[in-house]
């Protein structure tokens, strides 16, 4: 045999190796990629659901906002009235007639209480 065919023996032994060694990465690759796509699928179905869910709860979400806004509009309301009605209520208890009519009722209690003085209990209850 000669140095040439001694080459190409050589050469064709490895060329034989490399194309095995490429077809072995070809493999992996086809059975990584097939790993990948199946990833990608689950993944896929698991984020629909989780946007579907998410969704859900914002609509849901809304409308406790909704709820929310509307109880706060009720209570100010609510607030605003009894401001008025405090205010309408100190006018009326500071309204001089009002202290007048409180004093003579006052009054009359005490007279009667001086007139009768073992019936000042029983009196003091039929008056209210």
């Amino acid at each position: 045999m000669s140095a040439a065919d001694w080459a190409a023996a050589t050469l064709g032994v490895s060329v034989a190796i490399l194309v095995g060694g490429l077809l072995v990465v070809l493999l992996l690759l086809v059975a990584t990629l097939r790993n990948l796509r199946r990833s990608i699928d689950d993944l896929r179905s698991e984020s629909v659901a989780a946007l579907d869910e998410m969704r859900e709860l914002t609509h849901e979400a809304a409308g406790e906002v909704d709820r929310v806004g509307a109880v706060l509009d009720a209570a100010d309301i609510v607030g605003q009235r009894l401001d008025g009605a405090s205010k309408l209520a100190a006018r009326t208890v500071s309204s001089p007639v009002v202290k007048a009519l409180a004093l003579g009722t006052g009054t009359r209690r005490a007279v009667r209480r001086m007139r009768r003085p073992g019936a000042s209990d029983r009196s003091s209850r039929s008056d209210r």
